[in-house]
């Protein structure tokens, strides 16, 4: 019988209970009763390719559980593509999906009173949702990530999805042959797994590594590999013994288990959604975690790793340099991880980092030495200043500069940006500004990629500026500013912008100013009004009323 408070009464109520005749009607025995009762909340469709390789998964952490004396009850959780989504009205259901999960894992945990839960996830949203889910059932949890997706090749070119979106651009802007451009969009995304750099999905996973949720070495792993199938049953396995235990999640998600995901995103230079995801994970934990507290991290951890958006490599040349142990044990004996925090395993980090190499291997170029590290450090700048006064998050790495004082180009839509950036009405030395696509404003704060994608496709990457008070893909780069809090829709300062008005970005003094004095401000303001909602029924509506901002996670829950 499991080991713990919980874990008896359900068990125990089972037992006496008249419902134990629809456990039969499942092939429960009588034996049964007495074994600890694991979900496992499977994130398999045939939507997207990030998901659709995930059956494997499940059934080998199922007949796992079921070797090692529990019994398990799959149930199912959404996702939206992202990448799918990108550039329609679909792409603002995809954050909202991240609530839709988390209250699917807590629902069916709690409603079902289920003694531990593996999730099992591949697309963007799928691993936050699953983590706050996890964190608010608070049973012995697991995550397992379905695995990347390999790289797709074009005339001897590693290819990933965004390569795809900034050959938009570059065809539109005429720079780019049809032919090429048909060849990198079928050849793109040769497998299944999730986008191959380290973009929002790679980032989450390989920092549920350093949480200490999911197993050492699992996240960069490539989803057609036998060895995803092996390690997912291994999860399975030390999952049972968690639950055996009594290990839960917030006897690990911590305030420093939390510092020591965000290091290692800072060090592999992974997606500013990580800064959205962090803040509800630690809300759902119960732990204090600001915006602030990511700029504190970032002075302090160099960027050890050459990976794509803004770098060279796939998560898969991640994986065969050493992955996330390698990156972790550099933290770890330069002193900027906590190693007394537990993992899902009952050992502590160091513990479990302590058969890894110090240093990485010199056959290869994808993790450096501290000493020679790629930024002295992180890419997640936070920046405030009278156009974000609570805050925005800036990606700074891969641009030869960091600072931009432009005038203004003013969209209240991201199709209206889209084609002025393909039209050519956009110039080097300005700064687009993407407003009303917030929390509540888009509403579900939508990302910006294909604008983004068009501005690097048309080689404008690094010499226009974007601001928006939505959000961006893990596999963005540029002179980009995301987040800006408080949003156009709560009458934050960028809905009071103009046409022309001067801007400066500028990440090196972690600013967002509007150069507009502030008696024109308080005019501008007076005369504002707040827009209708665009919903006011259904998910969208729903989240649209109850969703915080920017700065505290954009969670519901």
């Amino acid at each position: 019988m499991p080991n713990n408070d919980r874990s008896r009464h359900i068990t125990e109520g089972i037992a006496r209970s008249p419902n134990r005749a629809m456990f039969y009607a499942l092939g429960y025995e009588e034996g049964d009763f007495d074994k600890p009762i694991i979900g496992i909340a499977n994130g398999h469709s045939t939507i997207t390719p990030c998901n659709s390789g995930l059956q494997k998964l499940v059934d080998a952490a199922a007949a796992a559980i079921k070797e090692e004396g529990a019994n398990s009850q799959t149930f199912g959780v959404p996702t939206i593509s992202d990448g799918m989504a990108m550039g329609t009205e679909g792409m603002k259901y995809s954050l909202v999906s991240r609530e839709v999960i988390a209250d699917c894992v807590e629902l069916s945990v709690q409603g079902q009173w289920m003694d531990g839960v593996l999730v099992v996830g591949g697309c963007d949203k799928n691993l936050p949702g699953g983590m706050m889910g996890m964190l608010r059932a608070n049973v012995p949890s697991i995550y397992v990530y379905g695995g990347t997706i390999k790289p797709g090749r074009w005339k001897g070119e590693d290819l990933s999805i965004v390569s795809a979106f900034e050959a938009v651009g570059a065809f539109m802007a005429g720079t780019m042959s049809e032919e090429d451009f048909k060849g990198i969009e079928r050849n793109a995304c040769p497998t299944t797994g999730s986008c191959g750099g380290m973009y929002t999905a790679n980032t989450m996973a390989g920092s549920f590594e350093a949480l200490g949720m999911s197993l050492l070495g699992s996240s960069s792993m490539a989803n057609p590999d036998e060895e995803k199938v092996a390690s997912a049953d291994q999860s399975a396995r030390t999952l049972v013994s968690a639950v055996r235990s009594g290990l839960k999640p917030k006897d690990i998600v911590t305030r420093q288990s939390i510092e020591n995901a965000v290091a290692l995103v800072m060090a592999t230079g992974g997606s500013t959604n990580a800064v959205l995801h962090y803040l509800a994970i630690a809300r759902a934990a119960g732990v204090k975690w600001e915006l602030d507290d990511f700029e504190r991290v970032r002075q302090q951890i160099p960027i050890v790793c050459d990976l794509k958006p803004s770098g060279r490599f796939m998560a898969v040349d991640l994986h065969r340099a050493g992955g996330v142990p390698q990156v972790l044990k550099m933290l770890l004996d330069a002193g900027k991880l906590h190693g007394d925090c537990l993992t899902i395993t009952g050992r502590t980090l160091a513990q479990e980092l302590e058969q890894v190499p110090s240093t990485p291997s010199p056959n290869q170029e994808v993790i450096t030495s501290w000493d020679t590290a790629l930024y002295p450090e992180g890419h997640l700048a936070i920046l405030k200043g009278n156009l974000a006064e609570q805050g925005a998050v800036a990606k700074i790495t891969g641009l030869s500069k960091a600072s931009l004082k432009g005038p203004a180009r003013v969209f209240n839509d991201e199709q209206s940006a889209l084609d002025a950036i393909l039209g050519d009405e956009i110039s080097a030395g300005d700064i687009v500004v993407l407003r009303y696509l917030g929390p509540r404003g888009g509403p579900g704060m939508p990302e910006m990629l294909s604008p983004t994608s068009a501005l690097v496709g048309r080689g404008l990457g690094e010499s226009v500026g974007l601001i928006t008070d939505g959000r961006f893909s893990g596999g963005t780069w540029g002179l980009v500013v995301g987040h800006v809090a408080p949003e156009a829709f709560e009458g934050g300062t960028i809905a009071l912008v103009q046409e022309g008005d001067l801007i400066t970005i500028d990440a090196d003094a972690r600013l967002l100013q509007l150069e507009v004095g502030d008696e024109e401000l308080q005019r501008r303001r007076a005369a504002w009004r707040q827009p209708a909602p665009k919903y006011t029924q259904g998910v969208l509506g729903k989240y649209a009323q109850l969703s915080r901002p920017a700065n505290q996670g954009a969670s519901t829950g």
